[in-house]
């Protein structure tokens, strides 16, 4: 008995018996890694498990197929979601690489309210996906542009000490608005925003953007062109501080042109109290001349009298 064992395990077909149980073992292996998992040993001896299949959601953009010099898409959402299922591997790369799109083709539509499903593009062939939404509703309306003027508005038309705020004037006088025709027939204004600091003591140069507003003050969802000005705030001095200036200039120049005339009446007056001594010299000198004259006249008339009684 024990010969023939021997004999059996010695044998060729014991050995082909052996090879067929080790390559069922194989291929049983093999498939099950497929289906359910397949643990691998890593160079620091570690053992990891790695899923087969894997779902994940991605955030992803909506692009728009559409004519865009000629229409306008309206009601539609900025982004989506979407379920990606596969192989691990190829979902994590999908994951990270973002490498596919989700569009909506509107090539084909005119103007109105459509409703259009989202598709994607782009991913590898043994991923499945699902997007959230699968459909949406669109609004597409012509597209028109209209010039308008720029409005600058400050937060404030004064600012502190003896200064005084000017007129502002626009890099640009007019911008361009580009949109829907409905939204942009809702604009009223363009409008520059300035934020004026209160201790501003020369010009101001800001760089605004623009808003277009509607009659009751609110943005409307139109593109400005340019989306931006230069604002330009003069500033200057107010007139009483220079006033002020000249004034104290001006009382100088005031004191010393009195304290001039002062002098100058002071001499004007002395040269005349003496122009009037001498005058009066003058004429006390002519009468004492006319006195003296006087009396010898009458020493003379006196002198004849007495002659001509002795001669009598």
């Amino acid at each position: 008995m024990r010969e023939k064992i021997s004999a059996f395990f010695n044998s060729t077909w014991f050995f082909r018996l052996t090879a067929l149980v080790l390559a069922l073992f194989l291929f049983a292996y093999v498939n099950s890694s497929k289906s359910g998992f397949l643990r691998q040993t890593t160079r620091s001896g570690q053992t990891s498990t790695l899923m087969a299949n894997k779902t994940v959601v991605v955030k992803m953009p909506l692009d728009l197929k559409v004519n865009s010099q000629k229409y306008v898409v309206s009601g539609y959402p900025q982004y989506v979601r979407v379920r990606i299922t596969g192989p691990s591997a190829l979902v994590t790369t999908t994951t990270n690489t973002q490498n596919f799109s989700v569009y909506a083709n509107l090539s084909k539509l005119g103007t109105g309210e459509h409703t259009v499903k989202l598709k994607t593009s782009g991913l590898n062939g043994e991923l499945s996906s699902r997007v959230n939404p699968s459909t949406i509703k669109v609004k597409i309306q012509p597209r028109t542009t209209k010039t308008m003027p720029v409005t600058i508005r400050l937060s404030s038309k004064t600012v502190s000490g003896n200064y005084k705020v000017g007129t502002a004037t626009s890099s640009l006088s007019n911008v361009q608005l580009t949109g829907a025709k409905s939204e942009v027939k809702r604009v009223t204004k363009v409008v520059a925003y300035v934020s004026m600091p209160k201790s501003a003591t020369s010009d101001l140069r800001r760089q605004v953007t623009l808003q277009a507003l509607d009659k009751n003050g609110r943005t409307v969802n139109v593109v400005v062109m340019p989306s931006t000005v230069t604002i330009t705030v003069p500033i200057s001095a107010t007139k009483s501080s220079s006033d002020s200036d000249s004034s104290s200039s001006d009382s100088t120049s005031d004191s010393d042109s009195t304290s001039s005339s002062s002098e100058t009446s002071s001499k004007s007056s002395s040269k005349e109290t003496s122009s009037s001594s001498e005058s009066s010299k003058k004429q006390s000198s002519a009468s004492s001349t006319s006195s003296s004259s006087a009396s010898s006249s009458t020493s003379t008339s006196s002198t004849a009298e007495e002659s001509s009684s002795s001669y009598s």
